[in-house]
């Protein structure tokens, strides 16, 4: 097991403005010594009560790490007593964020930005669509599918479930000339990891070795069909963008196999003791365990 997770603890006076988007609460921090880019935040986020949000989300960024899939940096942080995970902003000054919801607005006839829930028509073929569409990304589309391809597998392993329009996008850059866009970082994975479990629950899954069921049963944000009253798991999204897009989803599902096993209990055994209970620990190297399984199975 290496090291604990270090703790940020922050001061009120380092926090800037609360963020209005999404239901969580939120707000912007500003820390000296922490900024890797000009004029840097970081984003403290408080966890739902009686959640690991905080636990999930900084799992989740350090297997992105692990697997070199561009993501945002997490760190554990505390405002006085207060546990969250804080997030650090990737945009420099000179760029803007388009989210999904409006990228898909704009590029799929009919297409509703601003419905919340059961949004079927974010399906994997209109995202595939609007990054196609741009058209300076110059030729780059492909890398760009390529990209996000890792988000899902990423999310397949870790179980988030939340890749709803508003938690992918596009980095747009007007500083200087031609100006360009980018995907963004894959960002918001605090859906992940069974957070919403209490123990009791999580003890029976374990017990009864239904840990895997509840991967299987969990519900993304990304729809196959427009048609489909629900999205399937995020696994079972990835298994069947493998099998319709073979060569998209081939270098992300290779470094799966790369990825030990005992490295991604280490990832969850390296969270601070009072953070996460003994059995949300166990159920996440399960859960992930599970997921590593499956993914490894599939072929592309």
């Amino acid at each position: 097991m290496g090291n604990p997770y270090t703790i940020v603890h922050l001061h009120r006076d380092w926090l800037v403005r609360p963020e209005e988007m999404g239901s969580k609460r939120k707000v912007w921090c500003r820390i000296e010594g922490l900024q890797s880019v000009p004029g840097g935040q970081w984003l403290f986020k408080f966890p739902q009560a009686n959640t690991g949000q905080h636990w999930a989300e900084k799992i989740a960024s350090e297997v992105a790490a692990r697997l070199e899939t561009p993501h945002a940096a997490v760190r554990f942080a505390c405002i006085e007593s207060e546990k969250g995970s804080m997030c650090q902003s990737f945009l420099d000054y000179g760029q803007g964020l388009i989210h999904g919801n409006e990228l898909l607005g704009e590029g799929i006839a009919g297409y509703d930005p601003d419905k919340k829930y059961g949004q079927s028509n974010h399906t994997l073929d209109n995202i595939w669509h609007v990054l196609e569409s741009w058209d300076r990304f110059a030729g780059e589309q492909l890398n760009a599918k390529d990209q996000f391809a890792e988000y899902l597998v990423l999310d397949a392993l870790v179980g988030n479930t939340d890749r709803h329009h508003e938690n992918w996008g596009i980095v747009l850059t007007v500083e200087g000339e031609p100006w360009s866009i980018a995907l963004a970082p894959s960002f918001d994975h605090a859906s992940s990891l069974g957070r919403e479990l209490q123990d009791v629950r999580r003890n029976h899954l374990i017990s009864q070795g239904h840990v895997g069921d509840y991967v299987e049963r969990g519900r993304g944000g990304i729809y196959w069909s427009a048609t489909d009253r629900r999205a399937p798991s995020p696994l079972e999204l990835v298994r069947r963008g493998a099998r319709r897009h073979p060569a998209v989803f081939r270098p992300a599902l290779a470094k799966i196999h790369q990825l030990a096993e005992g490295w991604l209990r280490d990832a969850v055994e390296r969270v601070p003791e009072s953070w996460m209970t003994p059995t949300a620990r166990e159920f996440s190297i399960q859960l992930m365990s599970y997921t590593r399984r499956c993914l490894m199975e599939v072929q592309p």
